[in-house]
């Protein structure tokens, strides 16, 4: 009876450490996808040396994305979004950021192929993250959008948080802006992998 007695402690012993451990675990991932990425600091108005400049008439939004970054296939479905209700309104550039030392393809991913795939979206690649720098943008996912006059109207992430798609506060702002509405946030945290630097 006492080595009954022993095994079924034991056992009840293991389900609570392994109980724990499941825990745990949830708590860093959940941590992990509500953990922000670094804030941007980007020019008030759209710089003179960028590579594209803004139409008249039009507000201008640029996207940054890290090719190997899985969090933003889903800010890429929210930017699907957006560009399906004001692309008459909206000039919108994707950058891909490509480290130093990669091969020329590195950033030809399925994330490139995704952007490539909405329509009016021009896809460009960011050698040595050279227009994130420019723009202040640090994480993967960090979405400006400029104006008619080309001041920043727009700073942000549009996902909830890490991977996640759905309703979020980025996506219903710019909407906003555009529609000449006044949005509760200027600002959003981004949620994504580092631009430029170690992954």
């Amino acid at each position: 009876m006492g080595g009954v007695s022993t095994s079924s402690g034991w056992r009840v012993i293991a389900i609570a450490a392994w109980a724990l451990v499941i825990v745990a675990g949830l708590d860093i991932l959940l941590r992990y996808s509500n953990t922000p990425g670094a804030v941007a600091q980007p020019p008030l108005e759209w710089p003179a040396g960028a590579p594209i400049q803004p139409v008249s008439g039009q507000f201008t939004l640029i996207a940054f994305v890290h090719s190997q970054c899985p969090c933003s296939r889903a800010s890429l479905g929210e930017l699907e979004r957006i560009i399906a209700c004001c692309k008459e309104q909206v000039q919108t550039t994707v950058f891909f950021s490509i480290p130093p030392g990669t091969p020329p393809d590195f950033g030809r991913t399925g994330l490139w192929d995704t952007a490539t795939r909405i329509p009016t979206v021009r896809v460009l690649a960011d050698s040595n993250a050279t227009e994130a720098r420019r723009f202040g943008a640090r994480t993967s996912g960090q979405v400006l959008l400029y104006d008619r006059r080309r001041r920043l109207v727009f700073s942000g992430g549009i996902t909830a948080f890490r991977g996640h798609s759905g309703d979020n506060d980025g996506r219903d702002a710019i909407v906003s802006v555009v529609r000449g509405e006044t949005p509760r946030h200027r600002t959003t945290p981004v949620f994504g992998c580092a631009l430029f630097g170690d992954l």
